[in-house]
C-alpha cells in the first residue's frame, strides 16, 4: 500500500486549486515557519490564498446580513492568519469555563500548530477538500465556522503534534474535550494524512495506532478500531484516495489498499486491495477483480463516487 503519513511530506500551494489534488501542493508559501500572531494587519493580502478567500467570504456574509457582523469579526476578519483564527476558534469551543481557561488553551493550540507546519498546511488541505467534495459547503469559511468534522480533526491535528513531542497529558485533554464537544474520538497518536473529509462526523472513531493517508473520505459513524485486547499495533491502515460509507467498521491491524471503497455498514476484518469495493459483514470483495490504476483525482475518496459497476454503496 503506498499511504502512509510518514513517507509523504505535505505542502501547501500559492494557487488555488480547481482539482482536488492536495498532496502535490508546493512549498511556496509555507516555506517560513507559520506565526500565529502575524502581523496585526488583519487578513486581506496576506499572501495565504485559503485565508484571503475565507475572509473573503467572511466579509460578504458580514455585509449581506448585518447580524453576523460582530459574529465574523471577532472569528474571522480581526484575526491575522488562519492558525491564530483556529487556535482561537477551537478554543472557545473546548475551554471548560472555571477550570480550562479559553486564553491558556489558545496559547496552547497555537503553540501546537506553531512547532508543527505540516498541520498548518493539512489544515488548508481539509479545507480545500471539504469545499470540494461536499455539495453542502458552499464556502470555505462556512467550513472554518460550523463543520464538526473540520473541527474536530484540527483539534486531532494539534493534539498528535503535543503527543509527537511526548506530552501526553495535554494531548489527552484535547481528544477528551473533542470527543465531547464534536462527537468525534481520535486518539492523539492516529496519524492522518492531508485532503481529508470528515463528513457529518458524528461517532467517527479512530484508534491509536491508525494511519489514514491522503484524500480519504470518511463518513459519519466509522470505525477505525482494534479487535480486544492486543496491544501494540493493532489498528487500521487505510491508503490514499480511500472512501469509507457511513457507519463502516475497520476492526484490527488490516490494510485498506489505495482507491478502495469501503460500503456503508460494513464490517472488514481482513485487508482489502487497492482499487476493490467491499461490503457486507463480514466484508467481502465485489465484482470479478480490482479497478484498473487511478490518476489521484480520480479516486474515490475525492470523487465520492459511490458507484461501483451496478453496486451503489
Amino acid at each position: 500500500m503506498a499511504a502512509c503519513v510518514d513517507k509523504w511530506n505535505p505542502a501547501y500551494s500559492s494557487c488555488r486549486l480547481s482539482s482536488s489534488i492536495y498532496r502535490y501542493m508546493s512549498d511556496c508559501v509555507m516555506d517560513c515557519p507559520v506565526s500565529v500572531t502575524g502581523n496585526g494587519n488583519g487578513c486581506c493580502d496576506s499572501g495565504d490564498d485559503v485565508w484571503d478567500e475565507i475572509c473573503a467570504e467572511a466579509q460578504a456574509d458580514a455585509e449581506a446580513e448585518p447580524l453576523l457582523g460582530m459574529f465574523y469579526a471577532e472569528l474571522v476578519l480581526s484575526r491575522p492568519s488562519l492558525e491564530a483564527a483556529l487556535a482561537a476558534h477551537l478554543a472557545a469551543k473546548l475551554c471548560i469555563p472555571g477550570a480550562l481557561p479559553q486564553d491558556a488553551l489558545r496559547d496552547l493550540l497555537a503553540g501546537a500548530l506553531e512547532a508543527h507546519p505540516e498541520a498548518s498546511r493539512d489544515t488548508r488541505a481539509d479545507l480545500l477538500a471539504v469545499r470540494d467534495r461536499d455539495p453542502a459547503c458552499a464556502k470555505m469559511v462556512h467550513c472554518f465556522l460550523y463543520y464538526k468534522g473540520f473541527l474536530a480533526l484540527q483539534a486531532h491535528r494539534a493534539a498528535h503534534a503535543l503527543w509527537s513531542e511526548g506530552r501526553t497529558a495535554p494531548a489527552l485533554l484535547l481528544q477528551s474535550r473533542a470527543s465531547e464537544v464534536f462527537g468525534v474520538d481520535i486518539h492523539p497518536g492516529a496519524r492522518i494524512g492531508a485532503g481529508i473529509l470528515l463528513d457529518h462526523a458524528t461517532g467517527v472513531v479512530i484508534g491509536e495506532t491508525a494511519v489514514v493517508g491522503d484524500d480519504v473520505s470518511i463518513l459519519h459513524a466509522v470505525t477505525l478500531g482494534g479487535t480486544g485486547k492486543v496491544s501494540g499495533d493493532r489498528h487500521p491502515k487505510v491508503g490514499d484516495g480511500v472512501l469509507i460509507g457511513a457507519g463502516a467498521s475497520v476492526l484490527g491491524n488490516v490494510r485498506i489498499g489505495d482507491g478502495a471503497k469501503i460500503g456503508a455498514g460494513a464490517v472488514v476484518l481482513r485487508d482489502v486491495p487497492c482499487g476493490t469495493t467491499a461490503v457486507g459483514n463480514p466484508a467481502k470483495a465485489i465484482g470479478k477483480k480490482p479497478a484498473p490504476q487511478r490518476r489521484p483525482e480520480d479516486q474515490p475518496g475525492v470523487t465520492m463516487e459511490q458507484r461501483w459497476s451496478d453496486y451503489v454503496i
